[in-house]
């Protein structure tokens, strides 16, 4: 807000009133005894008037007459007190008065009094002044009060009062609105007239005078005020309101009333009012942020979501301090404040963090944009400097100087240009980096880049707005007001106090790009926002300079499928090679309808067959035949298959097919007969084509398939020798015997048999028939997918034996694959997995069966044994569908049977750290409370024997399935999973497995030996334990000597045997496990061998012989591997 003087006089009394002529020409005063009329707009004196003898209080110009035509006199009412001031309401039916004593009587016309206001100070705060608000918009009337208790009060015609009492600190002798009711003038004791917004907020001095102010009026819809004083003194004056606002992108914050902030989305046009009840000094907005400065304090709000359309703003932080600032910027955690030449900078909660001294006055600064506490600052100085700035570095960085004061900057997005306005009303657009000035237009006063299109920028000035795009000559159009932002195809434009959105079509930038034949220039303008028909033309345009990605995206934008489709048969066909623009180009006119300009481009390229096709389609056959010209000898040809053509268009087409017929034509004749089911007419044609003619003969043999008749299609790929195609036409018609019959004469399509059949069988639910086709067909590993799914069913579904034999054929085909040196190390590791888990989920099929079923089908032993095995070996992962739960419930129920009561009370130990189903828990929780009824220590009978080093391990063993002592590990029955007393032993280095074989099957003279085992019997059991007393049996046997290791050592140590003690073993001591290359074959030693042992030749897995044997009596083959007793072994 700015007070400018335009004139003063001074009269030679004291100024009592004034008034303005109602037009605003002319001002009326109450000098002393004297009226002195003045021209309003100048200040001259035009007359004084005399006729009064005595002081002039009041003046007033008449509007509408003194009395109404009714009324032949005045009419007079007495008063309880000497009346001060007076006020008509806008429609004239009522009248405030105010009186001496403190009391405002509110009267009808007819002078009754309606509503009495009695003022808290009474006869001590007489009412001076009254004014009613003359706004046409209040819904109410509200009467302004001014009383010598230095108080300003508002009133409704109720006598209801508005808000609080607001106090003045002076005496007020006069108080009147501005014409629309928006402003209040109040002057009095304090010398000086205020303005007041017409809530009562102060906003600041109007005029300081010498003396007391008695009167001051605004003129009529304007923003002059004129004052009279106690000393004659008359001053005119004009108040400025000038623009207080911010912007951001699509955000315009701007001052309302002198005391609010209206937020403005320029897009969504939403708006929210923040009202601060104090002058409104300056606004800065950026991002989620906005700063508003009042006399006293600066507040910084945010927004309360990261939305982009949300308009909800909080307070953030409050700065309770004065400043002086020319310009205030707001960041994300600081303010700027710009002084003249200084830029100071502050964070939110007041400290200044830095400062900068600039060379020369700051005209204009802009944020733009940066990461938060690191933004970037423009700013334009008086003698043509501009820098950008770092709210965190203390140097500021010149990009450029010019020789004229800078009016307005703004900044490409990609941050290469600058586009200044100086104070010669020049855009002047420079390259940042080079500092080259690009290009200069005339007649601008602001200026602003697209911030979605880095070569458009618009420019205002002279009541135009210009839009430039690269260095194309500029589009003018007209438009009032300042350019303030320029997003995509809307210009953010200030007029006066108001901003607007106007949008603009950006059709006559994109032409400028077309013209040139720059496209994708072209493009990115018409997203902007261009009409429909604009983006056609751009498509043909585009499509006609074979640009086809431009082209393909605007006939998207109108939705045209038609030329989609072309573009896409011309984009594969580039795919695949061709490179001839003069082909693309003939297409491109065919499909706009220019037939003649493709034919010739058609010839051009050497594709006359294209340009006669396509006059054939359009049934131009006269063309087609000037096309062709005379005296060809294919000429004929050429017009028979016309005629044949122009036959299936009319829909006879079996005189189409006999005229492609005669002419040579077969592959159409057998295309049409193919598409109408004339099956004896594809006969006819196959049985006369000769063998050599091998296209059309496969387009016979594709309709007799397609036609179900596959004995016809057989019959026609014979007489090609197409035994490929034969061997498919059997697999899609699943006639196996007939493939198999051929893949057996001819091998090298064992492939494309076998692997469909595999896939039928797998579609129709045969799996393990499928995986072995897949594995005969030397798809290993689609055979392996199988079994991988099968696996994965079989154990979802609770079915633990056959997830165990799934296992175990997945673990030998890893091997078989193994012997790819490529895959050795990665199925190597799968095999041996893969066998680990075919040997959990075997054992684990027992105890599943254990909690399931009401009956058991196992001895307690053999679940104990179990049990214990699968604990030792579940110590770190649990595969899928192995319940701890279930394990260790069945070993805590056979131990406590058997007797082992520490390994019991240990498992139900653990079984209370697991989540038990509620079927157990009762059970779980009663065996955990009989179970401290027994001793605390197991059964001795029922503890493993290490048989290499004879050592007793005890039922828990911490290392797993291996001994304590030698770490030996033990080998396990498949049936009864006790330890088999069987060592495992190695070869020395340079023995073959053929060289250890054929020593071992030398039988050497054996020394009959004293039997001195040792036999235990107890209740359950029968143990034969070899007495310690015993001679060493080293001298004997050589291999027992090789037992023998190092005592308390942490590794294992294995058994390695020379060729000497492989001479000394008996064949029927040692069992071989022959495992295919790439593994080693492993050997094992019975100790004692009156006890035998019987291992699977397909699977390797041992059993006590008279388990294996019954086992095999009860289901004919392995019970591991499922391998039928009467299957050869490997």
């Amino acid at each position: 807000m700015r007070i400018v003087l335009t004139w003063r006089d001074k009269a030679e009394q004291c100024i009592y009133d004034l008034a303005f002529k109602p037009d605003g020409t002319q001002l009326i005063l109450a000098a002393g005894n004297r009226l002195l009329v003045y021209d309003a707009s100048d200040g001259t004196l035009l007359q004084p008037l005399k006729g009064h003898k005595d002081t002039v209080y009041c003046v007033a110009y008449a509007k509408d007459g003194l009395w109404s035509p009714e009324q032949k006199s005045v009419s007079k009412h007495k008063s309880s007190s000497k009346i001060t001031c007076c006020s008509w309401t806008n429609d004239g039916q009522y009248l405030a008065l105010g009186m001496f004593n403190g009391i405002i009587s509110l009267r009808n016309k007819n002078g009754e009094e309606k509503v009495k206001i009695e003022r808290p100070g009474g006869s001590l705060s007489p009412i001076w002044s009254i004014c009613w608000n003359p706004s046409r918009e209040e819904h109410n009337d509200i009467l302004a009060v001014a009383d010598w208790g230095q108080k300003l009060s508002f009133y409704q015609l109720s006598g209801k009062q508005i808000g609080k009492d607001r106090s003045l600190n002076f005496d007020p002798c006069c108080i009147s609105y501005f014409t629309k009711g928006e402003y209040i003038l109040l002057g009095g004791s304090d010398k000086q007239v205020s303005l007041f917004t017409k809530d009562g907020v102060r906003l600041g001095t109007v005029g300081e005078q010498n003396s007391w102010v008695w009167t001051c009026k605004v003129k009529p819809d304007s923003n002059y005020v004129v004052v009279g004083c106690q000393d004659g003194t008359i001053s005119f004056y004009l108040i400025i309101f000038s623009t207080v606002h911010g912007l951001y992108k699509d955000r315009y914050a701007y001052r309302d009333s002198m005391t609010d902030v209206i937020v403005q989305h320029l897009i969504t046009e939403q708006k929210v009012r923040i009202k601060c009840k104090e002058l409104v000094k300056k606004i800065a907005i950026y991002k989620n942020r906005l700063a508003i400065q009042l006399p006293e304090k600066i507040l910084i709000y945010e927004l309360y979501s990261d939305d982009s359309s949300d308009m909800h703003y909080r307070v953030k932080e409050k700065i309770i301090k004065k400043f002086e600032c020319n310009l205030l910027v707001v960041c994300a955690d600081h303010i700027i404040l710009c002084q003249e030449k200084r830029l100071q900078c502050l964070s939110f909660s007041g400290v200044k963090e830095r400062e900068w001294q600039m060379e020369s006055l700051i005209r204009y600064i802009k944020v733009i944009g940066g990461p938060p506490g690191r933004e970037g600052l423009l700013v334009g100085l008086k003698n043509g400097q501009i820098l950008k700035i770092f709210v965190d570095n203390l140097f500021a960085i010149v990009l450029l100087k010019q020789a004229t004061a800078v009016r307005c900057l703004d900044m490409s997005a990609s941050r290469n240009k600058l586009a200044v306005v100086d104070e010669n009303d020049t855009c002047l657009v420079y390259d940042i980096h080079t500092k080259e000035l690009l290009f200069q237009e005339p007649n601008a006063n602001s200026v602003a880049w697209n911030t979605q299109c880095e070569d458009m920028l618009c420019f205002s000035g002279g009541g135009y707005l210009n839009i430039k795009a690269s260095n194309f000559p500029v589009h003018q159009q007209k438009l009032q007001g300042f350019v303030v932002g320029y997003n995509g195809s809307k210009i953010f434009c200030l007029h006066v106090f108001s901003m607007s959105s106007v949008e603009v079509p950006q059709s006559a930038p994109m032409y400028q790009y077309l013209d040139r034949k720059m496209f994708k220039e072209a493009y990115q303008i018409a997203c902007l926002g261009v009409t429909d028909t604009d983006w056609r033309e751009l498509a043909m345009e585009a499509l006609e300079g074979l640009e086809f990605e431009t082209a393909k995206k605007a006939f998207t934008r109108v939705q045209d499928l038609r030329y989609l489709e072309l573009i896409n048969s011309i984009e594969e066909r580039k795919k695949r090679g061709e490179t001839n623009n003069d082909l693309f180009l003939a297409d491109v006119f065919s499909y706009q309808g220019k037939f003649h300009e493709a034919a010739k481009l058609y010839k051009r390229s050497g594709h006359e067959n294209l340009a006669l096709d396509m006059y054939t389609d359009l049934r131009m056959f006269e063309y087609a035949k000037d096309f062709l010209g005379s005296g060809d000898p294919k000429e004929t040809k050429m017009l028979i298959t016309k005629q044949a053509d122009w036959a299936r268009n009319i829909n006879e087409p079996k005189a189409a097919v006999e005229m492609y017929i005669s002419a040579g034509e077969h592959v159409k004749a057998i295309e049409i007969s193919g598409d109408h089911g004339w099956v004896d007419m594809l006969i006819d044609i196959a049985r006369k084509l000769d063998k050599a003619e091998r296209e059309p003969l496969l387009m016979c043999a594709h309709y007799f398939k397609k036609l179900d008749n596959p004995g016809y299609a057989a019959e026609t790929y014979l007489k090609i020798g197409d035994l490929k195609s034969l061997v498919q036409l059997h697999v899609e018609t699943q006639r196996w015997d007939e493939a198999f019959a051929l893949g057996e004469k001819h091998p090298e399509f064992k492939d494309d048999i076998y692997m469909p059949y595999a896939q039928w069988l797998a579609e129709n639910d045969r799996f393990e028939e499928a995986q072995k086709a897949f594995h005969k067909a030397g798809r290993q590993g689609e055979a392996v997918r199988v079994l991988e799914q099968l696996t994965h069913n079989a154990v979802v579904e609770s079915r633990f034996n056959d997830a165990a034999y799934y296992y175990w054929m997945l673990s030998m085909q890893c091997l078989d694959i193994a012997q790819d040196p490529a895959q050795k190390d990665t199925m190597l590791s799968k095999f041996h997995h893969f066998q680990h888990l075919a040997e959990l989920y075997h054992g684990y099929h027992a105890i599943q069966r254990y909690t399931e079923e009401p009956f058991s089908f196992h001895l307690p032993e053999t679940l104990f044994n179990i049990s214990r095995f699968l604990l030792h070996s579940l110590t770190k992962n649990t595969p899928l569908g192995i319940s701890k739960v279930n394990t260790l419930f069945t070993l805590a129920k056979q131990s406590k049977a058997l007797g082992a009561y520490k390994l019991a009370r240990h498992a139900y130990d653990k079984l209370r750290g697991l989540q038990i189903p509620a079927r157990f828990q009762k059970s779980i929780e009663l065996g955990s409370l009989t179970i401290r009824s027994k001793p605390f220590h197991d059964s001795e009978e029922l503890v493993p024997l290490c048989y290499r080093c004879s050592t007793n391990n005890p039922l828990l063993n911490n290392l797993g399935n291996v001994c304590i002592n030698c770490r030996q590990p033990f080998v396990f029955s498949a049936s009864s999973y006790e330890v088999l007393h069987l060592v495992e032993f190695y070869l020395e280095e340079g023995i073959t497995d053929e060289e250890a074989v054929s020593l071992i099957d030398l039988e050497a003279p054996r020394h009959k030996r004293e039997n001195k085992w040792q036999e235990i019997a107890s209740n359950n059991s029968q143990t034969l334990r070899l007495d310690e007393t015993m001679d060493s049996m080293g001298d004997d046997d050589p291999f027992t000597a090789k037992l023998s290791f190092e005592q308390g050592g942490s590794e294992f140590v294995p058994v390695v045997v020379s060729r000497s003690v492989l001479r000394s073993m008996s064949r029927r001591d040692v069992l071989i496990k022959r495992w295919p290359p790439p593994l080693q074959w492993q050997y094992f030693r019975s100790l004692l061998p009156d006890a035998s042992i019987t291992m699977c030749p397909s699977c390797f897995q041992m059993f006590h012989s008279e388990d294996y044997e019954l086992l095999v009596l009860q289901h004919t083959r392995c019970p591991y591997c499922r391998r039928h007793i009467n299957d050869p072994g490997p």
